[in-house]
């Protein structure tokens, strides 16, 4: 499926099948354990049945984590408690092997390709690809990005879901790395959920009081150019996302018109899936929280998308698709016990409540 790269607007989302899912919950009920034993497993199981259009559901064989790397001007105001080349010197670290996406990845089962949509630094032939600038605008006094360059990312988010989904992918995580992305984040959910500055601001990388207090100050003054925008999810991007927001939420929105699951990572991957949403109603249909950051923007964004509870508590805040991969084994479990187990007939085992 080849998509128009001047075109921002998405195909059609399908539901994940109905029908499928309901032979799942049957299939359930045939399994050799008590109904509903399995908790979340079997309702992740039935889901990725529903997904993939059949049961018993193939197992899991190609995960995809692709991480999104880009700059953005406003750490240069002292949001973040790292500076920015960090974010060039991890593309590096990535594609070494050396980071906590590999290592997760391997243990997942997962396999890992990062992309530079907008780094400030010239970045390895194999990721730079898709690049739309060296770096996005600063938000609170200026666009992100021009109308130009938001229609590139958009169109580079979706040519890479295509690009994944052509290749075999069966399930796709983002992830992302940028220094100071987190306030973008928390602007593009400040802004859809309504909710106010400081209740939506946290402390990112780390951040100590003084810098919180000038995050907060960013994101009151980005809110305020993102407010007259809000119905136009292009606009929203251009004014107060990044070219990384524009890719992430174009890719999660184009993964679901190609029938497509997506594990959704942390507060980042988030804002751009709220994005994604209304790039392309119905979306969220094919994706499934990974775990809940203490970003509290991120519960906001959860909520908002009903994609609460996730799957996992562990206060994990590392971003990179970290805590969509260290999901990952309760969904390849979750498709595992629904596809792999015996019926009572098939296990001569008695079905009744008594045994």
């Amino acid at each position: 499926m080849t998509a128009d790269a001047d075109n921002p607007e998405f195909g059609p989302v399908v539901a994940p099948d109905p029908g499928m899912r309901a032979a799942a919950e049957a299939r359930q009920l045939q399994l050799t354990k008590p109904p509903g034993s399995l908790g979340r497993l079997e309702r992740i199981g039935n889901w990725i049945a529903a997904c993939q259009g059949q049961c018993p559901p193939k197992l899991l064989e190609r995960p995809r984590v692709v991480v999104f790397a880009g700059d953005h001007g406003i750490a240069r105001h002292g949001v973040s408690a790292f500076p920015s080349e960090v974010t060039a010197q991890m593309v590096a670290n990535f594609l070494a092997g050396g980071a906590a996406v590999n290592a997760l990845a391997r243990t997942a089962g997962a396999t890992v390709r990062v992309v530079d949509i907008a780094v400030d630094a010239d970045t390895d032939e194999r990721v730079s690809d898709h690049k739309v600038r060296r770096s996005s605008g600063s938000i609170d006094r200026e666009d992100a990005l021009s109308e130009d360059e938001v229609r590139a990312a958009i169109a580079a988010g979706r040519a890479i879901a295509d690009e994944e989904v052509d290749s075999g992918a069966d399930i796709l995580i983002a992830g992302e790395m940028g220094i100071g992305n987190t306030t973008p984040a928390t602007v593009l959910i400040a802004a859809l959920t309504d909710t106010e500055p400081v209740a939506a601001v946290g402390r990112g990388t780390g951040i100590d009081d003084a810098a919180w207090c000038r995050k907060t100050a960013a994101v009151r003054d980005a809110l305020r150019r993102a407010r007259p925008v809000l119905a136009d999810p292009v606009a929203l991007l251009r004014v107060a996302g990044g070219a990384d927001f524009a890719a992430m939420a174009a890719f999660l929105a184009q993964a679901a018109v190609r029938r497509t699951p997506v594990v959704i990572d942390g507060v980042v991957v988030t804002a751009a899936a709220l994005v994604a949403e209304r790039l392309a109603p119905g979306a969220g249909d094919w994706w499934i929280a990974s775990h809940r950051s203490p970003e509290p923007a991120h519960s906001l964004a959860l909520k908002h998308l009903r994609l609460e509870p996730p799957l996992l508590e562990f206060e994990m805040r590392l971003g990179e698709g970290s805590g969509a991969l260290t999901a990952l084994p309760l969904v390849h479990a979750a498709v595992a016990t629904l596809a792999e187990m015996a019926t009572f007939g098939d296990a001569g085992v008695s079905g009744s409540s008594d045994t």
